[in-house]
């Protein structure tokens, strides 16, 4: 199929009617058709509920709070031998990640299980101000995963407190994703609080001087190579048919009615448009599910947006992958960011501030990803010790792991999911074994 077909196809599958948006770079705002035979996207019963948070957990002058939405289901709970599970939130409304963590929902009979969804700071409900938290970066200052981690401690020791039979049971910290980053990193920071985390696709070493910045892009176009014969080399010479087309009104014009654009295309517009079109690749990897979903609709496009401490480096070079060469310019990162919230990044914070690849340290948390995930390459997938697992999954997409069973996941996924399911409950044993010993 040539390069201009193969884009057609692709965008009239999907309806697109793009917006093209200046300066729009995003990875996870792809509208995908759901089969609702298939889709493991289920509604749940629980309670909405929220907790008086502080705006800044580590200074003393600020006395402000927010309303930290959270979700509780506790039907398979038992006050004896039980467990809390604790969703640790991403990028996005907390009702739709219980909605689209169906693991969670499965197991919770299994290991007599409180289900807590905890919404991450900045989204959904939890704006610690309102319409204003995005205005400018006085309101974003506060958008970090360190509070992030520090709201979902201090969410844990007030349900501890005011749940009877919750005070003595043990936390384990599920997520996916950015989600599943913040899993590792709240047992890797507060261990006294949670027993143990499972880590689905949690780029954790996505970060500057740890993972090369093109193993993202190679991933993607692996997973576009064993699709079908030619698939990611007719990728990679359609980006120049785009710029041959674009050098001419007349080609412009065939863009604009052919990928059914909400406006008419201009030279200007034309390196959003491919950036637009790298981001559905991207997406089309990254949810290589095998049933339909609309799992990355309702996602903003990266984890934080303040442009402070999440700062990944990411490149192609248009031999290895089947994108235009990028080069990674951590000064035009950082010029942007200044540009766009008068921030400057810290590239290396990160490292500083959970240890990079030195975590041996730590113990209890399993690593699962995907090997259809470009978030793999940014993962932990080999054994650090006993207790940092790592499990890979092959034929696996985007944290396949954590969505609800259904009769289209291959043996893998299930087999990743008893192993995960053991580890639990190794920490759930382990933990009144203890407890146990020191009464």
């Amino acid at each position: 199929m040539g390069c201009q077909a193969l884009l057609l196809l692709v965008f009239l599958s999907l309806g697109a009617a793009a917006t093209l948006r200046p300066g729009l770079k995003t990875f996870g705002s792809l509208h995908l058709s759901a089969n609702p035979t298939s889709n493991p996207a289920i509604a749940n019963n629980y309670s909405v509920l929220y907790f008086e948070q502080k705006v800044d957990h580590f200074g003393f002058s600020d006395t402000r709070t927010f309303k930290q939405r959270y979700l509780i289901a506790d039907k398979h709970w038992q006050k004896n031998g039980g467990s809390i599970l604790l969703y640790t939130g991403n990028e996005g409304d907390i009702v739709w990640f219980s909605n689209n963590t169906g693991f969670m929902w499965d197991v919770a009979e299994e290991l007599k299980a409180m289900l807590v969804f905890a919404e991450h700071r900045y989204y959904g409900e939890s704006l610690p101000f309102g319409e204003d938290s995005f205005k400018d970066s006085q309101h974003l200052n506060f958008l970090s995963s360190e509070q992030a981690l520090a709201d979902f401690a201090e969410l844990i020791r007030h349900l501890k407190k005011t749940i009877p039979g919750a005070e003595s049971q043990p936390v384990i910290a599920i997520g996916g994703s950015y989600g599943g980053m913040l899993a590792a990193w709240f047992r890797m920071k507060y261990p006294h609080i949670v027993v143990g985390a499972l880590a689905a696709s949690a780029p954790i070493w996505q970060f500057e001087e740890l993972t090369p910045c093109g193993v993202f892009m190679k991933i993607v176009t692996q997973d576009f190579r064993k699709s079908g014969p030619h698939c990611s080399e007719s990728i990679r010479k359609s980006w120049g048919a785009i710029n041959q087309l674009s050098s001419t009104s007349s080609g412009l014009q065939w863009l604009t009615n052919t990928l059914r654009l909400c406006r008419p295309l201009t030279s200007e517009d034309v390196p959003t448009l491919k950036g637009w079109i790298t981001e559905t690749w991207v997406n089309l990897a990254m949810v290589n599910y095998p049933y339909a979903t609309n799992f990355l609709q309702p996602l903003p496009a990266w984890p934080i947006k303040a442009c402070t401490e999440m700062v990944m480096p990411f490149c192609t070079n248009g031999v290895g992958d089947m994108f235009e060469p990028s080069l990674w310019d951590l000064e035009k990162f950082s010029d942007d960011c200044f540009n766009q919230w008068g921030v400057k990044p810290r590239p290396h914070w990160m490292t500083t501030l959970y240890g990079g690849k030195n975590i041996s340290s730590h113990s209890n948390i399993v690593f699962s990803n995907g090997d259809l995930d470009p978030w793999s390459g940014g993962g932990v997938t080999k054994d650090i010790s006993d207790t940092l697992v790592a499990i890979i999954i092959p034929d696996g997409a985007h944290h396949l792991d954590l969505r609800a069973h259904t009769a289209f996941d291959p043996s893998s996924v299930l087999l990743s999911r008893s192993l995960e399911v053991k580890h639990m409950k190794k920490w759930i044993a382990d933990f009144y074994s203890n407890a146990k010993w020191q009464s």
